[in-house]
């Protein structure tokens, strides 16, 4: 098992100087990864609800907003040289899938290599009419995104003819570095996004999941690859448990679950609360070197 970290880079503290400490001090401890979420505009008042807290509200205060994923990834890219660097979660049918794909293979470009280009069907309609896209069959619209980008991705001259997209024959360069693409997870605890993993993934990133709830949703995840004659070894199974702090007992516990990647959340202030807060996760990764020690011995 290895251990990332989810980073809400939200302003006003998400400064230059706080990405690039967190970029810095993530690559000299030895995390495997960082993911970054995604929401263009936020709002006042909504009547959606936000799946991932009882209220049905996105924990952010008036004046808050998120950094674009891609430039921060690819902000993040030049502090760093082996970390991984992952969306967490595009909202991929609220885009442009040629636009993104090109983002998605310029950082993969750009970073040598090292994305984990995480999707989602996103929850939040207002935002989706903010953007002028229709929120019914957003799953489906995702399905055709998605192949889109593998078209442009993997294929020269790049075609696809589908339902909500038509791509013209063309040319898309530079490719991903990745072959034959970056690794898409998928996001969601629904059975129609576990389905879509196990369509079309390579991982499932799960939010807001405890150790003790891992096994349920593995066992969705095992009975929808074997539908699609695929197996758990296929797909990387990442959990966040968000604001549930991540501890030593939890590594231990997420480890023995089967999950092969924990992503704690991150959260400093300022640029020079970031070493303080990593002080604070260092006793996960002692855990989990332990564990190594342990299975090696």
């Amino acid at each position: 098992m290895q251990i990332g970290l989810f980073a809400p880079t939200a302003n006003p503290f998400s400064t230059p100087e706080w990405l690039h400490a967190l970029g810095t001090h993530a690559e000299e401890r030895g995390y495997h990864s960082i993911w970054v979420p995604e929401h263009v505009v936020l709002f006042d008042d909504y009547a959606s609800s936000y799946p991932y807290a009882p209220d049905g509200r996105i924990p952010a205060p008036p004046g808050s907003g998120m950094l674009e994923p891609f430039t921060t990834l690819a902000f993040l890219a030049a502090c760093t040289s082996t970390v991984r660097l992952g969306t967490g979660i595009c909202l991929l049918p609220q885009r442009n899938p040629v636009y993104t794909a090109k983002e998605v293979a310029n950082l993969d470009w750009l970073s040598g290599g090292r994305v984990d280009f995480g999707i989602g069907v996103g929850w939040l309609r207002e935002e989706f009419e903010v953007v002028n896209v229709p929120w019914p069959n957003r799953g489906r619209r995702t399905d055709d995104y998605v192949e889109v980008c593998k078209a442009l991705w993997c294929e020269d001259p790049s075609s696809y003819e589908g339902t909500y997209y038509t791509l013209p024959s063309c040319h898309m360069h530079p490719k991903p570095v990745q072959d034959p693409h970056p690794p898409l997870h998928f996001g969601g605890e629904s059975d129609a996004a576990l389905a879509r993993v196990a369509r079309v993934g390579q991982g499932w990133y799960s939010f807001n999941r405890l150790p003790h709830e891992v096994a349920e949703g593995m066992a969705r995840l095992e009975e929808a690859l074997a539908v699609r004659g695929r197996s758990r070894a296929d797909v990387r199974v990442t959990v966040c448990p968000y604001f549930n702090g991540l501890t030593p007992e939890m590594v231990e516990a997420y480890h023995e679950a089967g999950v092969d990647e924990v992503t704690a959340l991150f959260f400093a202030m300022t640029p020079e609360d970031v070493p303080a807060a990593f002080d604070d996760l260092q006793p996960c990764l002692d855990r989990l070197a332990a564990i190594s020690d342990r299975q090696a011995g």
